[in-house]
């Protein structure tokens, strides 16, 4: 019966064709049916169905005894209620009517609107929006309820503005800003001689909170009401025109202007499968059929016009408040059914605490529940390990305990190369000793400027076991740049492999070939560095591109770049062998040179210059990569071309810059078996 329901009611309509009325009697058991009746939104609205329940029961009794119905003539129209606004709205073109007044308002009530409120959704959004929903039930309490509407006599406020202002600060606490819109349906029926007609009236108004600065509850609600009654003053603008006016960036993705809904009523609704409702109060239909027993009839499934609807009534007991009780429906597109649920808490919660001190500040507000509270502060923080810098072992110190560990690993390849621990520490040890020679040592710079090469790792450690600190130059920036990192850091060693554009450096520092020391001869041996060292001395500066002002040096600590590269977050052997492509002035290089060499695995050197695709799926199938750092960029290249050419790999790491959600699902979705982890910043 179920199905039979839904189809009924979520067939379309033909307007050019079909009446925006569709009728059903199914029958379900010997002595049972169901009436379906589905209207089109043009014909009627949510307080139409009093009126039309009503009619409904007139006419059975009517047929059931004979004779037509008699029904009692209506004073008006519809097509009169139209003549009638259009005359007292007035023309847009004339400045002194009505509806120019009132667009002029809404210029300027929604100027810098959000264009999308920040939600704390599960899902990417997508292009489209499936509208596909569903519901969980929020029930408040008969006391706070009765809090609450002391609250708004006192603030002479109505129940949906104070309902308005919790939901606000509920969404702001979530994350959705200090600036939040809502829409809301308003009945439009300003004249008696409506109340009992079938039809359109409802119109959608846009009311916004302010929620910045300190406020006290008791503040943000006056601010509610400052604007929304202001809002009620102007409601005739249609809100397809209102549309049309402020022309938002139009998305198939979300509703324009609003993506969360609110009414609130003065009861709580009858009939399960009435799915509208409007701001302030409206009839509530009563079904009266002689000889029979009538219930109503949930519908399963609901369609999702907006990413939330918050829809509550309230319930009394005689004159007593007896509680607010309604629905939170949701996107399940967006939306987890977990997530609305803990929602729904949240602003349960929300209300009592408001209406229990509500003049005290809203950030004091506590939204989580104890068991939250207990994860949030404890158990997400439940971090204690021992932490490698804690006993005072360097970088180096670190990598050396691999080389006593593990000799013969493998720990870089570059260009047909392959050192192993062994080698690369007596080929670091060697360079190093010919630096502290020249003055390297603790609290000493030493400016680097290489291409990416075996070679450069090695001059790395090498700087490292003198004490010293390395400063990366960029080839991409000009000489007056290096020039001025070199001053500023105060740098009097440069090793290079780049003969022709060192000589820029000719007389502020001693320039030192690599490569030349790597391939001389030399006695073996630990090197000695004077002065002391130790976890918290420096291992890099690295500089920002002076892109807005001056460049600056941001510096990391020997125990800094341990705890980075070993905390237990990461999996150990997804490091087994990674990719160093990125310039090693840049802070993603850290991880792609550290992690393998602190945990015993393998660099794999790409080549100089820029990766794309296809070359990093190429290095990936000849290497055995396991794990790499990509750009943002980069990564939604890949994701939109070849995503499949990560499958191999154990984890990509990528951030620098905003990922796309819809990247991150193409990847995750081509490639199970990798986890994607994103390093925003």
């Amino acid at each position: 019966m179920a199905a039979a329901i839904s189809a009924v009611v979520t067939a379309g309509f033909d307007l050019e064709r079909d009446l925006p009325w569709r009728v059903r009697v199914l029958r379900s058991g010997p002595d049972e049916w169901v009436l379906v009746v589905v209207v089109h939104h043009i014909a009627s609205d949510a307080w139409s169905m009093g009126p039309l329940v009503r009619d409904l029961s007139i006419a059975y009794v009517a047929r059931c005894r004979g004779r037509a119905p008699a029904w009692d003539e209506l004073p008006v129209q519809y097509a009169d209620y139209t003549l009638w606004q259009r005359e007292v709205l007035g023309d847009e073109d004339d400045p002194n009517s009505v509806i120019a007044s009132q667009e002029a308002y809404w210029k300027h009530a929604l100027a810098g609107l959000p264009e999308q409120l920040e939600l704390p959704v599960d899902h990417p959004r997508p292009a489209v929006a499936s509208h596909e929903g569903a519901s969980v039930g929020v029930r408040v309490s008969a006391e706070t309820h009765a809090r609450l509407v002391e609250l708004s006599r006192s603030c002479g406020a109505s129940m949906f503005m104070t309902v308005q202002a919790a939901l606000a600060v509920l969404l702001s606490k979530m994350g959705a800003g200090e600036d939040i819109p809502v829409g809301t349906p308003i009945a439009g029926r300003t004249d008696d001689a409506l109340d009992d007609m079938v039809g359109f009236f409802v119109n959608t108004l846009v009311l916004r909170t302010d929620v910045s600065g300190d406020p006290t509850f008791r503040q943000v609600l006056e601010r509610v009401r400052e604007a929304d009654l202001a809002a009620y003053a102007h409601q005739d603008v249609p809100f397809e025109r209102l549309v049309e006016i402020l022309n938002p960036a139009r998305s198939m993705a979300r509703h324009p202007l609003f993506q969360v809904m609110l009414a609130v009523q003065h009861h709580a609704p009858l009939l399960a499968t009435f799915r509208s409702a409007t701001a302030g109060s409206t009839p509530e239909p009563g079904v009266e059929l002689p000889d029979l027993a009538v219930r109503p009839e949930p519908m399963e499934g609901t369609v999702a016009k907006f990413d939330l609807s918050v829809s509550l009534g309230e319930t009394h007991t005689e004159s007593t408040p007896a509680g607010l009780e309604g629905r939170l429906d949701y996107r399940t597109d967006l939306f987890d059914a977990a997530t609305v649920e803990h929602l729904a808490r949240r602003l349960v919660q929300l209300l009592d605490a408001v209406a229990t001190a509500p003049d005290a500040p809203v950030r004091q507000v506590d939204v989580l529940g104890t068991d939250e509270r207990e994860r949030v502060l404890r158990s997400w923080n439940d971090t204690a390990r021992e932490r490698p810098g804690a006993t005072g072992a360097t970088l180096t110190e670190l990598f050396e305990a691999h080389v006593a560990r593990t000799p013969d690993a493998t720990a870089v390849v570059s260009d047909g190369l392959e050192l192993t621990y062994a080698q690369l520490n007596e080929r670091a040890d060697r360079l190093a000793r010919h630096l502290a020679a020249k003055g390297a040592g603790p609290e000493h710079a030493v400016g680097l400027w290489m291409e990416r090469s075996a070679d450069l790792v090695t001059t790395l450690l090498a700087v490292l076991k003198t004490g010293a600190h390395y400063v990366p130059l960029h080839e991409g920036h000009p000489p007056s740049w290096r020039r001025l990192v070199m001053a500023d850091c105060a740098a009097e060693l440069l090793v290079t492999d780049r003969p022709t554009e060192a000589a820029e450096f000719a007389g502020t520092a001693e320039v030192i070939w690599a490569d030349e020391i790597l391939g001389a001869a030399s006695e073996t041996g630990p090197v000695k560095p004077a002065g002391a060292r130790g976890a918290d001395g420096l291992a890099y500066v690295m500089y920002t591109s002076g892109s807005t002002g001056e460049p600056k040096g941001v510096a990391a600590t020997h125990r800094g770049v341990a705890d980075l590269v070993l905390d237990r977050c990461w999996e150990t052997d997804h490091h087994e062998r990674v990719l160093f492509h990125s310039p090693y002035a840049f802070d993603a290089s850290t991880f792609e040179l550290w992690a393998p060499l602190l945990d015993g695995g393998t660099i794999v050197v790409a080549p100089p210059g820029n990766l794309d695709a296809p070359s990093l799926e190429q290095l990936i199938k000849v290497h055995d990569i396991t794990g790499v750092v990509l750009t943002a960029g980069l990564f939604r290249v890949i994701a939109e071309e070849t995503p499949t050419c990560l499958a191999q790999l154990r984890e990509v790491l990528t951030g620098g810059d905003v990922v796309s959600p819809v990247a991150v699902r193409r990847v995750v979705e081509a490639c199970p078996g990798t986890v994607v982890r994103v390093l925003y910043g």
